[in-house]
């Protein structure tokens, strides 16, 4: 494909979302931190020069942040050099009128075990500090704080609204 038809193809949703009609940004955010909520795994996309990993995983949402509990793995060498992730939240449908999703953009960064953020997610999963320690494995806590949501959601049609829908931090 030509140059020229990979920026169209990349502009799609700029130039649609010049005419979409938006919801009020307090409903976007209320349905996103529901689903989120609701939720339980994701898909995690790291990448750096030319590595790019996607890992499945659990998650915990806690005061509007990611957080994933992780032994390791390769995603670890992409977070060294790039904090930058995206990850996906979903339902399964094969149904383009039934499709709720959120791919949620932000910043990564790897928690210390004894700093206060570990802590709290620590206490809020249920989980002994102390076990934590003894474990053979380091478990290393990451923490997405996000700066874009893309959603999308069937149902926002019914409402008035158009099916993708984004908030954003910066």
């Amino acid at each position: 494909m030509e140059k020229e038809k990979y920026q169209r193809a990349e502009n799609h949703w700029k130039r649609h979302d010049i005419v979409a009609s938006r919801m009020p940004e307090g409903a976007v955010r209320k349905t996103a931190d529901a689903f989120i909520a609701t939720h339980a795994t994701c898909a995690l996309a790291t990448a750096c020069s030319d590595r790019v990993r996607c890992t499945p995983l659990e998650y915990n949402w806690l005061d509007g942040r990611i957080y994933i509990f992780s032994e390791g793995g390769e995603k670890f060498h992409a977070l060294s050099e790039n904090k930058n992730v995206c990850l996906a939240i979903f339902e399964p449908s094969s149904d383009f009128g039934d499709l709720s999703s959120i791919q949620i953009t932000g910043t990564a960064e790897i928690l210390e075990i004894g700093c206060a953020r570990y802590s709290k997610v620590l206490e809020y999963k249920g989980y002994s500090e102390n076990a934590i320690r003894k474990m053979p494995t380091p478990l290393y806590l990451i923490e997405i704080t996000p700066l874009k949501m893309e959603l999308l959601f069937s149902k926002f049609k019914d409402q008035g609204y158009d099916s993708r829908q984004r908030i954003t931090w910066q």
